[in-house]
């Protein structure tokens, strides 16, 4: 995963550049956030990876997906990718891209994984406590995830705060053969 980190970083800092120089972010977000999903689709995903099919057939493919939104400098980035054999990192420089746009933005992105759905009133509570401990504006995104048990986990980074049953159990198991 870092070794994907590490690849994916200069690929997204350069499109960030580009895009705050060109004041789009929001519109760049958009764009790459649909490249990662076209890349993801197992199909394309064999296409990228089968050695048979050459990488401009597979950046014209990406391109055609993608449509007219994508213009000419986003068709190039792609071209880059495809030649580079990096269109596969599109989901991380997507993400990435995302981390250095909420800095840009002065936010935090933050998910939320809690194990019963959460209430409005939860939700608000719990940014409310984020923003006062990180003094930022911050994005959630809320996820249900029942393995839970109870409690929740929340993920800004590299950051989370586990406050699960199921973290607890994990955590007083581990104190248990210590």
């Amino acid at each position: 995963m870092s070794e994907l980190s590490t690849l994916a970083r200069p690929y997204a800092e350069a499109v960030f550049r580009m895009a705050r120089g060109e004041n789009d972010l929001a519109g760049w977000s958009s764009r790459i956030a649909t490249l990662a999903a076209i890349v993801s689709d197992a199909q394309v995903s064999r296409l990228i990876a089968d050695p048979a099919v050459s990488a401009e057939r597979v950046a014209g493919l990406v391109i055609d997906v993608a449509g007219g939104d994508l213009g000419e400098r986003g068709a190039n980035f792609v071209k880059v990718l495809a030649e580079n054999d990096r269109l596969s990192l599109l989901p991380e420089i997507d993400a990435q891209f995302e981390t250095l746009k909420a800095n840009a933005e002065g936010t935090l992105e933050a998910t939320i994984t809690s194990a019963q759905p959460l209430t409005q009133a939860q939700v608000d509570d719990l940014v409310a406590g984020l923003k006062a401990k990180f003094k930022r504006a911050v994005n959630v995104q809320v996820a249900v995830d029942p393995e839970l048990i109870g409690g929740a986990v929340i993920a800004i980074g590299d950051q989370v705060i586990d406050g699960s049953v199921k973290g607890r159990l994990q955590r007083m198991a581990f104190a248990l053969q210590g």
